[in-house]
């Protein structure tokens, strides 16, 4: 027994060594940029908020690339693709799709949509602008660009998702019929852009990246894998230069992210885009999209105050 128990310790130990070893070398591979907001910031909110950004830098791909997945020519810089706010407390995880085409006020820059924040002034000034826009403190950021969303989902060995309509979409390189199917990099990849092939528009698509999002989560974080440290090293290096966050985030406050993301996934969170009164706004910035006034409000003000929101999916 006495020698059962030191096989067993030892084991253990070679284990817990390696899983270290796997989950630190990947960390320090992770980018880091300065993304805490200027300017006066929110006070007495609850709970913790991450600012994820879906990019549309080509970094990490060829000519080739860009041309095989119909992302275009390099632009020289990045605009947001996606923008999204999770949110962790005390209750269930909330995950809310902003719009990139939201008609709001940049700081010192006036009216714009959105993601013009982003262009002007990176994630610091995408922060400030959502900060002021929604009431909410940003604590955390995350940005993940084209090519490195592709190579995370490869590196899963794709991921399973139920296709709601028939999508053939040239902009996008995709054609996928109704049904459920395993995604590769690239399809996935067209899947969360496609914005012209979805009846609903944007909030179609934004809904599609939040479905996307927490599927990927859910088959990162599962047993087969966190428990496997050559698994978790491999995904973790190909995911890690793929992966931007905040200079001041920790590990374990990304962890908590990628987690959050799982449970919502498995229904055990809420899922929700900022309201809308209308998505064809006419501005000097070309049609932009109108927040609910009271709806998107409320929203805010639950997520503020970690409650449980109103707003729930079908009115979103």
């Amino acid at each position: 027994m006495r020698t059962f128990l030191t096989v067993v310790l030892v084991l253990a130990l070679l284990w817990g060594g390696s899983m270290v070893w796997a989950v630190n070398s990947a960390w320090n591979e992770v980018a880091k940029v300065d993304a805490t907001p200027d300017g006066d910031r929110p006070q007495g909110g609850q709970g913790r908020n991450v600012l994820l950004v879906g990019s549309d830098s080509r970094a990490g791909l060829s000519a080739e690339d860009r041309k095989r997945l119909g992302t275009g020519s390099d632009t020289g810089g990045a605009r947001t693709d996606s923008i999204l706010v999770l949110h962790t407390g005390s209750g269930k995880s909330t995950l809310m799709s902003i719009p990139r085409d939201s008609y709001v006020e940049i700081p010192g820059r006036g009216m714009n949509k959105i993601n013009a924040a982003f262009s002007i002034g990176g994630p610091k000034l995408l922060g400030q602008t959502i900060e002021q826009s929604t009431g909410l403190k940003i604590d955390g950021y995350m940005e993940i660009g084209f090519g490195g969303f592709m190579n995370v989902v490869d590196s899963v060995d794709g991921v399973n998702i139920c296709v709601k309509n028939d999508m053939n979409d040239e902009k996008a390189h995709i054609n996928l019929k109704k049904g459920c199917r395993v995604l590769d990099g690239k399809n996935a990849l067209g899947y969360v852009r496609a914005r012209y092939s979805d009846p609903e528009g944007d909030p179609g698509r934004a809904k599609r990246q939040r479905q996307f999002l927490g599927a990927l989560m859910g088959k990162i974080a599962t047993p087969s894998t966190v428990l496997q440290p050559r698994k978790v090293h491999s995904i973790g290096t190909k995911s890690a230069g793929a992966l931007t966050v905040g200079e001041d985030d920790s590990l374990f406050g990304t962890a908590r992210a990628f987690w959050a993301f799982r449970s919502i996934a498995k229904g055990d969170g809420y899922s929700v885009t900022v309201p809308v009164s209308n998505n064809a706004l006419p501005t000097p910035a070309g049609t932009a999209v109108q927040w609910d006034e009271a709806k998107s409000k409320q929203l805010f003000d639950d997520l503020r105050e970690d409650r449980p929101v109103v707003v729930q999916p079908s009115d979103s």
